[in-house]
């Protein structure tokens, strides 16, 4: 199948794996959420003690039910209606079939403001400005957005440190991953530089570690929206 945007193909990617990816969770298959991830996003949210969360790209929802588990009134929104329907077939939140582009278009469609938003390894595609700045008008004035992503350093390995277009092919998730996915590597400072052209200030930045080999897992950024 021919795509007019890779961010086509991240979309396609999802459906054809959802199977997989769910059966990875609930099987615990991926180190790096075991050893760090996970909490580390978890924890950010927490911090600020938020009420009500957006969980964007919530995937088959477990950030989603985390949260509510502590209490917080959380909406998981995301582009693959497969996922999605998992997620409500599993429980524990709020969950409702939203693609980015819907959301670019009428960031009402949220729904209520937050005070919180998460976007755990969510932003794979190269145009994440638009979304960005729409999710400012889903936030509350003193809310908080964290944003989870690979950590640039160790994604690069050995490959030239640019930003540009990568292809994952979850050998290392377990399970029968179908289709490889392509997401675009950004360098820290383009992350900064991306967040900050969309209208949000980086107040805190994380570097999560496995705890034995102390190598980063991945890169958190807590952000706020000085407002217009």
């Amino acid at each position: 199948m021919k795509f007019d945007r890779p961010e086509q193909q991240i979309q396609q990617s999802w459906e054809a794996n959802a199977d997989a990816w769910i059966q990875a969770i609930d099987q615990n298959q991926i180190e790096s959420r075991r050893a760090a991830t996970d909490e580390a996003i978890l924890q950010a949210v927490l911090r600020y003690k938020p009420r009500r969360v957006l969980d964007v790209g919530c995937g088959e929802g477990w950030l989603t039910r985390a949260l509510a588990k502590r209490g917080v009134e959380v909406v998981g929104v995301d582009g693959c209606a497969v996922l999605v329907d998992r997620a409500r077939e599993k429980g524990g939140g709020c969950f409702r079939a939203i693609g980015y582009d819907e959301i670019i278009a009428d960031p009402a469609i949220l729904g209520q403001p937050y005070d919180g938003i998460a976007c755990n390894f969510s932003l794979l595609g190269e145009e994440i400005g638009g979304l960005l700045r729409s999710l400012r008008k889903a936030i509350v004035s003193d809310g908080h957005l964290s944003i989870q992503t690979v950590h640039p350093f160790t994604a690069c390995q050995e490959l030239p440190y640019v930003d540009g277009w990568k292809t994952e092919t979850f050998d290392n998730f377990g399970g029968a991953f179908r289709e490889p996915m392509p997401w675009y590597f950004r360098t820290v400072s383009s992350w900064f530089q991306q967040v900050s052209e969309s209208g949000w200030r980086v107040c805190e930045f994380e570097e999560p570690t496995h705890p034995q080999t102390k190598i980063p897992l991945s890169m958190l950024l807590i952000c706020q929206s000085p407002g217009d």
